[in-house]
């Protein structure tokens, strides 16, 4: 058995003699003078006041907003529930351009949000497709994410369709009337029968992206007509939450 030095077994009686002191000294003290305990720091939540994808699709347009032969795809419809999920930026060096021909081309960014809600349409009769998707982003991010789809449509202002190999031209131009601020790409290629429109808007913290090939204009006034139900709704939201 280890037995404790002389040294080691002053120090601790000199410790517990001195330990009623201590305690006589805290009673007899002026209690108005004691510092309160810290509470703990709570973490700010970086997710609050974001719409969760729940919420997004109900601001994304009903089945009777489409014109008639429109039907859900079931495999492109989908949202991220009542949860959230991480957030991720991952900006290539130089965009995938055939993105831009897919429903989910907002991908072409490498940024996601934290909660998003996507329900695309087709058409059994002439195969044109409509697309609505809204992210929900934090901080200042959807403008940035804004920007990127900017510098996407000069970046991919001529690219190499995959399928057909064909060459697909881009042109785009800030959208006004559309949210807090927008953006339009047409995508054309002499080997389609009909363009595809594209808008980015941004209403607060969400982005709504849409796609439209309906129509002989490239489905521009589908696509308008669809960003804004949308932007309308999602305002809605955000009074509703306030």
């Amino acid at each position: 058995m280890h037995i404790p030095s002389r040294t080691a077994r002053a120090v601790r009686l000199l410790a517990v003699a001195a330990l009623p002191l201590a305690l006589a000294a805290c009673g007899t003290s002026d209690s108005s003078s004691a510092e309160a305990p810290a509470s703990p720091s709570t973490a700010k939540d970086p997710n609050a006041g974001l719409l969760t994808g729940t919420q997004l699709k109900r601001a994304l347009a009903p089945a009777s907003f489409f014109p008639a032969g429109f039907a859900s795809d079931a495999d492109s419809t989908r949202d991220t529930g009542d949860t959230y999920v991480a957030p991720v930026s991952k900006s290539p060096a130089k965009p995938d351009c055939t993105r831009l021909e897919g429903t989910a081309w907002i991908g072409i960014t490498g940024v996601s949000g934290v909660s998003f809600a996507q329900g695309d349409y087709v058409s059994k009769n002439t195969s044109e497709e409509i697309s609505q998707e809204a992210d929900a982003f934090r901080g200042t991010t959807a403008a940035d994410v804004l920007k990127d789809v900017e510098k996407a449509a000069t970046a991919c202002a001529s690219f190499a369709d995959p399928d057909i190999h064909s060459t697909v031209r881009t042109s785009g131009s800030a959208t006004t009337g559309l949210g807090d601020e927008a953006y339009t790409l047409t995508l054309t290629d002499s080997s389609w029968t009909n363009g595809t429109t594209l808008i980015a808007a941004r209403q607060g913290t969400n982005l709504v992206t849409v796609l439209s090939t309906d129509g002989r204009d490239n489905g521009a006034a589908t696509a308008r007509k669809l960003t804004r139900r949308i932007v309308t709704s999602l305002k809605t939201s955000a009074k509703t939450a306030s």
